[in-house]
Formats: structure tokens, sequence, C-alpha cells
């Protein structure tokens, strides 16, 4: 990435918040953005048109589908949850011990920026919080560019899952915390979820949170 990445991104005011049933639409579209982006580079992993409303809608009403507002509205999306996938994940993997990533989405407009990396770092940060050791995701089997950027995220790639059904596969997973291992660095966007007393989460704590943004 560019060695301006951070400055790039903290210069447009940006705010992480919990998604409601109000941003489907624009939800939708960004995934669709990036779902037509991916399998215009012949990478199949997501629908061609974008997922359907019935698979983001349980994500919203659970809490587990976040976003980035920015000042053009929706430029980020992210699903992260508990839930690992039992096609990938078995027994072995203690499934429990993880938090996984799903639907991350940087919008086009935005590539390049960092986002990508800012969110899997807040995503890491959660981890931690919820008293769990991995973040965790899949990906296309055959996408070797979007496995080498995880890769350059610290993530470490476990196997691949080569299911007929499935163009995801390749499982990655890497400790809880931060890309560097930092514990404290402040994240270029404001952290607006509410938490249960009222009041607001900082994007980072300790200090002071099939696309990518850039595969």
């Amino acid at each position: 990435m560019h060695s301006n990445t951070i400055d790039s991104v903290t210069a447009r005011p940006l705010a992480l918040r919990t998604a409601s049933t109000d941003d489907l639409r624009p939800i939708l579209a960004l995934l669709a953005e990036t779902a037509g982006w991916l399998n215009g580079r012949g990478v199949r992993q997501w629908p061609a048109g974008g997922f359907p409303a019935e698979r983001i809608v349980p994500l919203i009403e659970a809490g587990d589908m976040y976003l980035l507002d920015g000042e053009e509205g929706v430029v980020a999306t992210l699903a992260l949850d508990g839930n690992a996938d039992p096609e990938f994940w078995d027994a072995q993997d203690a499934p429990g011990s993880a938090l996984y990533v799903h639907k991350l989405s940087v919008a086009r407009g935005r590539s390049g920026l960092g986002l990508g990396q800012a969110l899997l770092d807040w995503a890491g940060l959660r981890v931690l919080a919820a008293g769990r050791r991995w973040l965790r995701l899949d990906c296309s089997k055959d996408n070797t560019r979007l496995q080498d950027y995880y890769r350059g995220q610290r993530f470490t790639h476990l196997r691949t899952v080569d299911l007929p059904h499935r163009a995801s596969g390749a499982l990655f997973q890497r400790a809880g915390g931060q890309r560097g291992g930092a514990f404290g660095t402040a994240l270029p966007f404001v952290d607006l979820r509410e938490l249960p007393a009222g009041r607001h989460e900082p994007a980072a704590i300790g200090g002071g949170v099939g696309l990518v943004d850039r595969p």
C-alpha cells in the first residue's frame, strides 16, 4: 500500500456504526458493486448481481453488520460474528475461539486507502474484547491476489477446503488485536456504536477498531 495510506484515510471524515434496516438499500448496492467488480475479474466468490436481501437482513437484525459512513454515504461494510461455517470449520478448529469476518467490502472510490486494513484491525480488537483468540475468514479458492492481501494483513493460510458447490474455501486466521501487534493505535474512523451504558466506545482500545480494498 502507499506510504501515505493512513494520512489519506484520516483526511476524510469516517464513522463506524452498527447497521440498521434503514441501511439495507445502500449496503446491498455496495455489495453488488463489489460483486460486479470481482466477477468482472473472473472471481466467482460472490453472486454477480450481489446478495439478495434475505442474506443480509439476518446479519442486520442480529446486530452483526457494521458500516463506515463517509460524506458520500456508506463507503465500507463488514459483518463480524461468532458463527463458524460448518462446511469449513470443524471441531479441531475450536470454532468458539474465534470471531469470523464476512461481507468485507469497500467502495471502489475509496479503494487503496487502507479501509480494509483498518476494519480488520477493528475486528481484531473486537476479538480481544469478546475474550476470544482468533480472527478468521474464508475467501475464494482461486483468487490468489486476495489471498496474498490477507497474508499481507498478517493472516496465516490454514488450509483450503475444496467443495464443488462453494467458490470460497481458503481459510485464514490471525491472532486477535491489530495487524502489527500494537495495542491502542488509533484507527482512521470514529466508532459510534452505542454501548449498553449509553456512552460511545473509542475507535481504539487503550490508546488515546469477496472484496477488500486492494486484492
